[in-house]
């Protein structure tokens, strides 16, 4: 089989190219932004040691319940998706309905208790519908012939019947949380101006002396903080520490 023979799916479409720029490039924009410049995220990053790099990613996450719900949907479409393309269709083709369906529910229902969690019952069970109407779309997909089963490429035939036809417009409603929806969402939380750790009020030696700053927390060292100093622009030890009621560093980039 050639290389272009093979599907978007298999060699990588949107959701593939998302995922990995909210995965690895959104972060580091999100601590540009909120510290203040790149050298700040440096030196950042340099204190947060790489160990604790991904709390940026999972403290936007937690702290925003769209964009953990539509990041958990387009994961769960975009690697059902891949593995049917590698070969997994096989499995849908020669597999009966009453055990297929069950089985592409138990990421959808795992990633739904996983943002219900933390977000709420009412986020967990819009995950769960989306994630798994998505799957279904990728099922009816190969079933109705729409995709080859062996290479996970899309025919070139016209639509024919309400099935097919269905199964062009799932495909259709993946490319939208993928496509659009996901970054957007990744990169407002991004410029926001809002913390994606705790943000600690401690004393923090000046060397003048202890003075009360605002900290946003990068780890913990013994009996205090590593934090970034919001008003002195710096990492600094901080100690006998509160967590502060508001998480906002600066204003988001639409305001500024």
């Amino acid at each position: 089989m050639s290389d272009n023979e093979k599907s978007e799916d298999l060699k990588g479409g949107p959701g593939h190219i998302i995922l990995l720029a909210v995965v690895f490039a959104v972060p580091v924009l999100k601590l540009a932004w909120t510290l203040g410049g790149g050298g700040e995220a440096s030196e950042a990053l340099v204190a947060m040691e790489p160990s604790n790099w991904p709390d940026v990613l999972i403290g936007m996450l937690l702290n925003t319940a769209l964009l953990a719900s539509v990041l958990a949907v387009v994961v769960s479409r975009t690697t059902y998706a891949y593995f049917a393309a590698k070969g997994g269709a096989r499995v849908y083709a020669d597999s009966s309905v009453v055990h297929t369906l069950p089985t592409a529910a138990v990421v959808p229902l795992t990633f739904a208790l996983v943002v219900g969690a933390f977000h709420g019952w009412w986020w967990g069970g819009a995950v769960a519908v989306a994630s798994y109407a998505l799957r279904l779309g990728v099922i009816v997909e190969y079933r109705t012939g729409r995709r080859e089963p062996g290479s996970g490429k899309r025919t070139r035939t016209s639509p024919s019947g309400w099935l097919q036809h269905s199964a062009d417009t799932a495909t259709m409603a993946a490319l939208l949380p993928a496509g659009v929806v996901l970054p957007v969402i990744a990169l407002a939380g991004a410029v926001d101006g809002r913390s994606w750790a705790s943000v600690v009020e401690c004393d923090v030696n000046t060397g003048e002396g202890n003075e009360r700053a605002r900290l946003v927390e990068l780890g913990r060292k013994g009996n205090g903080v590593v934090g970034w100093d919001i008003e002195g622009d710096e990492v600094v030890n901080g100690i006998n520490c509160g967590v502060s009621e508001n998480d906002v560093v600066r204003p988001p980039l639409w305001r500024s």
